[in-house]
């Protein structure tokens, strides 16, 4: 473990962007994953530890125009106990409830969870069905300065993405969804609440006139990073939800998805889940 020479504690965005900008720090905010993965050597602390639990702008749960802000020092807890979330962002609020332990959920927060990037990330699903964006701020030039990044574009591997070092994640966008929307989350796992999962899918979409309108199809820990599964979504779009399409439907997501075999499931086993939870969280969605 690499020895830390200076904490700091910054108490505002420009703050931490500033400490950013000079270089060689690591971020802390839950801890939840930082300090597992320090003391079994996967990360190594940089010289400046820095903080950013004091850091207001990086609160909060709040609709600004189109979309839900949530700061990324939001906890797992917060979420679950969000009407606004439950109520809007349902697919969200219901992986949060199968988010590990109530200690874990008063700890880890949303950026702690985009930030570690595991292929099996509970909220990185949910998120990316929903068409989240993360909001990235640094001082560049001395200014503060912030960018968006789709989901999509954030999340590169495991434990990959496109934040840059002086970067600091600051927030979740995350797009109204339509009236009428509804969704599932299924996550697969040994103990569900409490174990990485062995394969998470998050399903959405609305009736219209007796056809799914806005169909949204993401799976976890099927592929190097979360994925959306576009062919899946288009054999639903603007389709009956009946039998044939559905299956179809089945059959798309099964070439859309990468397993791997590992100590939690083999390939095949990983395959049969995304076939029968998926056509799960379907059938539930079309019953809504």
């Amino acid at each position: 473990m690499s020895a830390i020479e200076n904490y700091k504690a910054p108490k505002s965005l420009e703050e931490a962007a500033e400490i950013l900008r000079a270089g060689n720090v690591t971020v802390l905010a839950g801890g939840t994953d930082l300090m597992p993965q320090t003391q079994g050597g996967k990360v190594k602390f940089q010289p400046v530890l820095m903080n950013v639990r004091h850091v207001p702008e990086l609160n909060g749960i709040a609709v600004q125009g189109a979309a839900v802000r949530i700061g990324a020092l939001v906890t797992i807890t917060e979420l679950l106990e969000s009407a606004l979330v439950r109520d809007r962002l349902n697919l969200l609020w219901q992986a949060c409830d199968h988010f590990a332990s109530d200690q874990i959920r008063n700890a880890a927060t949303v950026g702690g969870n985009l930030c570690n990037a595991s292929p099996a990330g509970d909220t990185l699903v949910p998120l990316l069905a929903l068409d989240a964006s993360v909001v990235l701020s640094a001082k560049p030039n001395g200014k503060l300065q912030s960018r968006r990044v789709p989901l999509a574009q954030f999340l590169l591997g495991p434990g990959r993405t496109s934040r840059a070092s002086t970067e600091l994640l600051a927030a979740v966008e995350v797009p109204l969804p339509p009236a009428g929307f509804t969704g599932a989350f299924y996550k697969h796992g040994t103990r569900p609440g409490l174990d990485i999962s062995t394969i998470s899918i998050a399903a959405g979409a609305r009736l219209e006139g007796g056809t799914l309108r806005d169909v949204r199809i993401a799976f976890g820990a099927v592929a190097p990073t979360p994925i959306r599964a576009p062919r899946a979504e288009a054999a639903l779009e603007g389709r009956a939800p009946d039998a044939a399409t559905l299956e179809a439907a089945l059959q798309a997501a099964l070439q859309e998805i990468r397993p791997i075999s590992d100590l939690r499931a083999s390939d095949w086993y990983r395959r049969e889940l995304v076939h029968n939870m998926l056509k799960r969280a379907l059938t539930h969605v079309c019953q809504l």
